[in-house]
């Protein structure tokens, strides 16, 4: 069976890597580190012009009416120049929580602006000191009438002073029923404090945001209250099958760095390629390059077909990407030697990138037992 990208996705595909290779690659990751969004913003608007905002969303929203499989290309390109912000967030977790569970108020409002390009999502789950564990989740949000009261501190929120709008999750406990867990959509206002955090990989801010009796209508839950952990696993399906592609794309770019500076490097009057060790580490980096694409593909194509091994293709996916990222950007430093840790060289910003993905949302070791779990072991 063939999973590889049809006509129209590589099409696409090309288009979105001009567009990228137009406003500088990495120019906009080092410009972001150096305190710039402006030049972010306006990638995100270009972006929102192709289509890459609407793609997995309704028409009737301004969308294409795409699936999860014409996202693959979009973030491959993205993670070639580890473009900072919450597309990943937005489009993999927001977009298809939102087409599931959201009302029609909540689509027409939020929907309508993320195919525009004039609205992120970001997710806040962790709080001080805890783990991804439902039972660490102590973010209130209590009942008072057609309101909801938040109180609580959520850390380690990515892009959580960019985005318009935070996916929160907090206890309601309301009732018997349910896992005592919702799901809010709560857009920034000046009640949130929000504190930037450091983060390994500077392309990527962090932050903590303080909640102290924010009022919000109760019309923001984001599917029925007490409801909301199986709906974030879900999401979460989403999310890593994206981020395997993510990854990909990274790896791509990183192979190719290696390849071209192996090429050009010359020592002993030859092209360092030509030595043995060189010629299989790259050769190594390219099969670890190749396999996570074939799973991230099959992936994406199990994710779109609702197959029924797509939570361990999925969680495989994830877990080897993770690994081979980080293997992949650490071989691609040694090969450029001391010039590789500098930081005009743009080795460093991928591997800064691997390591940020490794913990995020749930380590290696979690998507490990998640992928025994979906193959019964």
């Amino acid at each position: 069976m063939d999973f590889s990208l049809n006509q129209e996705q590589e099409m696409f595909r090309g288009f979105v890597r001009k567009y990228l290779n137009d406003v500088g690659q990495t120019k906009v990751a080092r410009e972001f580190i150096k305190g710039d969004t402006k030049a972010l913003q306006s990638v995100f608007s270009g972006l929102a012009e192709l289509g890459c905002m609407g793609i997995t969303i309704s028409e009737e929203y301004g969308g294409l009416g795409l699936e999860a499989l014409d996202l693959v290309p979009v973030f491959e390109e993205i993670g070639k120049v580890i473009l900072p912000g919450a597309y990943l967030e937005t489009m993999a977790l927001a977009v298809p929580l939102l087409e599931k569970y959201g009302s029609e108020g909540q689509k027409e409002k939020y929907l309508t602006d993320i195919a525009s390009g004039s609205r992120s999502i970001t997710l806040a789950w962790l709080e001080p000191k805890k783990d991804y564990n439902p039972d660490e989740i102590e973010c209130w949000a209590r009942l008072d009438g057609d309101d909801l009261i938040i109180d609580g501190i959520k850390s380690l929120v990515p892009d959580g002073d960019l985005a318009d709008t935070i996916l929160l999750l907090v206890r309601t406990d309301e009732g018997t029923e349910g896992d005592g867990l919702s799901l809010v959509l709560l857009d920034r206002t000046n009640e949130t404090v929000i504190k930037v955090q450091q983060c390994i990989d500077e392309t990527r801010h962090l932050t903590e945001l303080t909640f102290t009796n924010v009022r919000i209508s109760k019309e923001q839950l984001l599917g029925p209250i007490n409801q909301g952990w199986p709906i974030l696993q879900e999401g979460l399906l989403y999310l890593n099958a994206a981020l395997s592609s993510m990854m990909v794309g990274g790896m791509e770019r990183v192979v190719d760095m290696a390849t071209d500076y192996a090429t050009i490097r010359k020592q002993f009057g030859q092209p360092i390629g030509r030595f043995q060790a060189i010629k299989h580490r790259i050769a190594d980096m390219k099969m670890d390059l190749e396999a996570a694409r074939s799973l991230s593909h099959y992936a994406n194509w199990a994710l779109e077909n609702d197959y029924e091994d797509r939570e361990g293709a999925i969680h495989s996916a994830r877990s080897f990407s993770t690994e081979a990222f980080i293997r992949i950007a650490s071989q691609n430093i040694q090969i450029h030697g001391g010039i590789g840790f500098t930081e005009e060289i743009d080795c460093h910003l991928y591997l800064k990138r691997a390591r940020f993905f490794e913990n995020y949302l749930g380590s290696t070791q979690h998507n490990n037992e998640q992928v025994a779990l979906a193959l019964g072991w």
